[in-house]
């Protein structure tokens, strides 16, 4: 696995991948102001969570008619990294490892942590070609998952924890519709991606490890909201209109998840019992659940997860995919706990 690019090298991919993101949606990469409106820019990617109902359902539209909101679709946490770099995202979906990285050298991007969108389940797994019946059997094999993204992350755990390295296999750095396509062309022995690509490879390849086994073994994954700080600063009602549509959609998941599951199905081209059995996948924690102990926390008592991005930053920095391990006061600040307690009132 190759050691992390620099950051000069990272915003040149920045401006390529802002470029194509702006045609790709019709509209310029305009920072701050859409139509004499205060504008914010929302990453989000295709993951069966309630950030897509907070879109499909259009609750911070709602909740803001006068703001230019402006969501923006990404392949993975790593892509959204290069588009915070380039300063063309305020808020939006990273996983946990990306944005270890994100906080750490050296990348050292200023955003901070204020949701957690989902704990990693069952819907992210290693999935191998049948004949392949454990990890420790794809030893030189071709195994593609996204580089930089939790996928990657519970990859090289689960190969350590099968006392292999990651030089023992070839690693192929693909998107997971890529890494679907490179498996039906018999192109890769096995892929660590997320739904709804992790189910079309279910249908005939064997699942090996899932994210919630890795998490269980010390190495837990979650999909957070990342918002910049100088967003955050400036714009503080937004951020709250935002983490209370995110509450607001939550709460629907856990109440009435078919309700919940028919938004994210219209955003995913799934049918809603598809969807609702992938969201069930995941642990969705409300704005109060997110104030304990085991999450985010409260204002003075950062949570563990702070704990967790620290740890995952000793474990790449082994890899060689950060240049240095951030103190743990880095991860306790990174915590958007002020922001997080406003919503949960």
């Amino acid at each position: 696995m190759p050691a992390a690019p620099p950051r000069t090298a990272l915003l040149a991919a920045a401006v390529a991948l802002v470029a194509l993101t702006a045609s790709a949606c019709g509209d310029g990469a305009d920072a701050a102001e859409g139509g004499g409106k205060t504008q914010v820019r929302i990453a989000y990617q295709a993951i069966p969570n309630a950030d897509l109902v907070v879109k499909n359902r259009r609750l911070l539209e709602k909740a803001l008619p006068d703001v230019d909101v402006k969501w923006v679709k990404f392949d993975s946490g790593g892509d959204v990294n290069t588009a915070v770099i380039a300063g063309a995202v305020d808020l939006g979906l990273a996983g946990s490892s990306p944005v270890t990285k994100g906080l750490s050298a050296p990348l050292n991007i200023p955003y901070k942590v204020v949701w957690i969108h989902d704990v990693i389940g069952e819907n992210e797994a290693l999935v191998a070609k049948k004949g392949i019946a454990s990890v420790k059997a794809l030893k030189g094999k071709k195994i593609a998952t996204p580089f930089g993204s939790t996928s990657h992350y519970s990859l090289l755990a689960a190969l350590e924890s099968a006392g292999l390295r990651a030089s023992d296999v070839t690693l192929v750095d693909l998107q997971p519709q890529d890494a679907l396509a490179a498996w039906q062309r018999g192109d890769i022995d096995a892929a660590y991606v997320w739904t709804p690509a992790l189910t079309d490879l279910e249908k005939d390849g064997k699942v090996l490890v899932t994210s919630r086994d890795i998490a269980e073994r010390g190495k837990p994954t979650a999909d957070l909201g990342v918002v910049t700080t100088a967003f955050a600063a400036e714009h503080p009602k937004i951020v709250d209109a935002w983490l209370a549509a995110e509450d607001q959609a939550v709460k629907l998941a856990k109440s009435d998840p078919g309700e919940a599951a028919g938004a994210i199905g219209a955003e995913l081209n799934l049918s809603a019992g598809e969807a609702e059995k992938q969201l069930a996948q995941l642990v969705l924690l409300t704005a109060e659940e997110q104030q304990g102990g085991d999450y985010l926390g409260k204002p003075g008592a950062p949570g563990a997860l702070a704990r967790n991005l620290h740890d995952a930053a000793v474990f790449l920095k082994d890899q060689k995919a950060v240049d240095a391990v951030p103190d743990q006061s880095v991860f306790d600040r990174a915590l958007a706990v002020e922001e997080l307690s406003r919503a949960a009132r």
